[in-house]
């Protein structure tokens, strides 16, 4: 597989995921402040998610630059 499928299809898989990964850092903060410490598990799920989804971002970008 490709780079850019791998990562197509780890995107795709992030926003069909149980838990909502947020679109950027201001929807997790967002969340963070409004959840006052509540389902804390859940604040980390969509943390760890959201920075995978940056880090593949980063990788795409960086691939598209070098080619």
């Amino acid at each position: 597989m490709i780079l850019e499928e791998f990562i197509g299809t780890e995107l795709k898989s992030l926003s069909r995921s149980l838990v909502a990964t947020p679109k950027t850092r201001e929807n997790l903060d967002a969340f963070a402040r409004a959840n006052h410490g509540a389902s804390d598990f859940l604040l980390t799920q969509m943390a760890v998610q959201y920075g995978y989804k940056i880090a593949l971002e980063a990788v795409a970008d960086n691939n598209n630059t070098t080619e």
